[in-house]
C-alpha cells in the first residue's frame, strides 16, 4: 500500500532577516555609534566592548532596538569614563528613533511564498525582540494578513516552542519552522523532534552563529538557499510517497 507523507499543517517564520531585511539597520548604527566615540577609542575597540555590553545585557533588557540603544549608551559611558556629553547621549537617542523609523523591506519571493502557503496550510509568525517594534514591523510589511497568528517572545529556546505548540494544540508532527538563525530558529525546534528549515542570510550577528561542530550533531538539520527554495521543499515533502506493509 501506499501512503501519503505527513503534511505541515502549521508553518512558522521568523521574521527580521527571515521575512523583512533587518541586520542592516543594526550594523549601520553601530558603524554610527563607533565614529561618534572615535574621539575616545579606536573603532576596534569600541566595536568589541558594545558586544560585549550587548551579550551582558540580554538577561536584563533582551533583544530589539531599545536593549541595543540601551547598551550604545553604557558603552559609552563606560569607554568615555563618564566624561560623553549629554549632546552625544542624545545623538545615541536620535539614532535609536532614526532604526525604529527605518522602512520595513520585505525580501525577495517571501510575498509569494506566503500566498501560495496560505491556500493549505496556517501559518505563523514566532520572532523575538521588543513588542512595540515588532509589532510595528509586522502593520507596516503588507504581509501581516497572511498570517493565522503571531508569537513574539523574549526569546526562542526548545521550552518557548514547546509552550507556543502547547498553546495552540499544535502537534510536533505538524509543525514547520522557517528561520535565518540556526540558535534560535532551528537547533531549538530540533530539539523538541519537530522539523525546521534554515535559511541563510547574508550577515548574521556573532551571537546567532553556531560552530560547525555543534552542527555536525543534527542530522536532520534542512538548509535552503533562498526564500523561493521553500515551495519546492514542501511539495516535494507532501508529495514523497512510501511503500507501507
Amino acid at each position: 500500500m501506499t501512503t501519503n507523507r505527513q503534511a505541515f499543517k502549521f508553518i512558522a517564520f521568523d521574521a527580521d532577516d527571515t521575512l523583512w531585511r533587518n541586520e542592516e539597520i543594526f550594523m549601520n548604527a553601530q558603524d554610527e555609534f563607533i565614529h561618534l566615540l572615535s574621539p575616545y577609542h579606536d573603532e576596534v575597540y569600541v566595536r568589541e566592548h558594545l558586544a560585549e555590553v550587548q551579550i551582558r545585557n540580554l538577561e536584563h533588557f533582551g533583544y530589539g532596538i531599545k536593549g541595543f540603544t540601551l547598551s550604545m549608551i553604557e558603552t559609552a559611558i563606560e569607554l568615555t569614563e563618564g566624561r560623553i556629553l549629554g549632546s552625544e547621549i542624545h545623538e545615541i537617542i536620535a539614532l535609536a528613533k532614526c532604526m525604529v523609523a527605518m522602512p520595513v523591506e520585505v525580501l525577495p519571493n517571501i510575498e509569494n511564498v506566503l500566498k501560495t502557503l496560505k491556500k493549505e496550510h496556517k501559518l505563523f509568525v514566532i520572532t523575538k525582540g521588543d513588542l512595540l517594534d515588532q509589532e510595528s514591523k509586522l502593520a507596516r510589511s503588507g504581509i501581516v494578513d497572511y498570517f493565522d497568528a503571531i508569537e513574539i517572545v523574549s526569546d526562542k529556546t526548545a521550552a518557548t516552542y514547546e509552550s507556543i505548540l502547547l498553546r495552540h494544540q499544535i502537534k510536533k508532527e505538524d509543525f514547520l519552522m522557517i528561520g535565518n538563525s540556526l540558535k534560535s530558529d532551528v537547533l531549538p525546534v530540533l530539539d523538541i523532534g519537530c522539523q525546521a528549515i534554515h535559511i541563510p542570510y547574508h550577515s548574521t550577528w556573532a551571537h546567532e552563529q553556531v560552530d560547525d561542530a555543534v552542527l555536525a550533531e543534527y542530522d536532520n538539520l534542512i538548509q535552503l538557499k533562498e526564500a523561493g527554495d521553500i515551495l519546492t521543499f514542501i511539495n516535494q515533502h507532501e508529495s514523497t510517497t512510501f511503500a507501507t506493509v
